[in-house]
């Protein structure tokens, strides 16, 4: 009877428990989007338009501050960071219709010029968007009169989606911090 050596015997093995590296690996598979409901043949372009209300004041508060700026002597706040629930309305007055919410935080990020880093989901709660949502991450540059910041992703109706912010500011109360913001958001997805 014939005998392996000890190298035969150790390639028989790491033959035998190796595999196919594809289906070993389970790593990422090809898919086809139909399988997944997406039609990438047809893509949309949407614009969005609804006021994004900041309130840092009274009992309830839609944005607070969870880092203080480590120094009061910093013209730009450099540090803060403000966690948000902002609600998203139809037109800029408080009570009118709510259209979702802003979640998510903004930080001051720059140390020469008044500069946020937004990253924040809009999560939709009316009509057929109700449920999904589009992500915002960017820089916002908050004493330019319009403020451009990139849409990153999407989820719901929104997947794959990519385009991008635009914010103006409509009314900011300097002795409260309130604000209230126009966005038009402009948004490719399937």
């Amino acid at each position: 009877m014939a005998t392996l050596s000890p190298i035969s015997s150790l390639l028989l093995v790491l033959l035998l428990s190796s595999g196919s590296p594809t289906l070993a690996s389970g790593f990422a598979t090809a898919l086809d989007p139909s399988l997944m409901g997406i039609n990438l043949g047809k893509e949309k372009l949407s614009h969005f338009r609804f006021y994004w209300h900041d309130v840092l004041s009274g009992p309830h508060p839609s944005s607070v501050t969870v880092v203080p700026p480590p120094s009061n002597a910093s013209a730009t706040f450099f540090g803060l960071v403000n966690m948000i629930d902002n609600p998203l309305t139809l037109r800029p007055e408080p009570g009118s219709e709510l259209v979702g919410r802003a979640q998510g935080l903004y930080s001051s990020a720059s140390q020469e010029e008044m500069g946020l880093l937004m990253i924040m989901n809009f999560s939709f709660v009316a009509g057929k968007y109700n449920g999904s949502g589009i992500t915002v991450l960017g820089r916002n540059s908050v004493l330019q009169k319009v403020r451009e910041m990139p849409v990153i992703s999407g989820c719901g109706l929104f997947r794959f989606a990519r385009g991008y912010a635009q914010a103006t500011t409509h009314t900011f109360d300097r002795k409260t911090g309130d604000a209230v913001v126009e966005y038009n958001v402009y948004v490719l997805h399937y």
